[in-house]
C-alpha cells in the first residue's frame, strides 16, 4: 500500500496515541505536573516520535526515512525509560497502557524499516 500523507501511517497514528496519553497521564498527576524537567522530557520524546515519522515521511529516500524513524525508534525507549522514573519516584504505575503503546511502536517502526529496506 503506498500512503499519500503521513496521517496514514500505522506507526504516525500510534505516536499520536502515545502524545495523547503522556498528556493525560501528567495531568492526572500533580506530582508530575510539578516536575518541569522530568514533564518536559516526557512531552518532548513523545512529540518527537511523532515528528521524526511525519518529517521522514517527506524526505527523497527510502535511506533517509529510516534514519528518521530510528529516531522515532529511539525515543520511544526513552519513553519507555521514563516511565520506570514516574514508578520509582512517584509511585505512578498507572502508566502500563502508555509502556505498551511505546513497545508497540517500537515493533511497528522497526517492522516498518524492514518493510522500506525491501526485506
Amino acid at each position: 500500500m503506498k500512503y499519500k500523507n503521513f496521517e496514514d501511517l500505522p506507526v504516525w497514528i500510534l505516536s499520536r496515541e502515545i502524545i495523547n496519553l503522556i498528556y493525560v497521564l501528567i495531568k492526572q498527576n500533580k506530582e508530575l505536573e510539578r516536575d518541569l524537567r522530568l514533564k518536559s522530557q516526557l512531552i518532548g520524546a513523545g512529540i518527537s516520535i511523532m515528528n521524526n515519522i511525519a518529517e521522514g515521511f517527506d524526505s527523497d529516500s527510502n535511506f533517509e526515512f529510516i534514519r528518521f524513524l530510528r529516531y522515532s525508534h529511539r525515543f520511544a525507549s526513552e519513553v519507555m525509560s521514563m516511565l520506570y522514573v514516574l514508578k520509582d519516584v512517584y509511585k505512578i504505575h498507572a502508566s502500563g497502557e502508555l509502556y505498551n503503546k511505546a513497545l508497540e511502536e517500537r515493533k511497528q517502526v522497526k517492522g516498518f524499516i524492514k518493510y522500506l529496506r525491501g526485506n
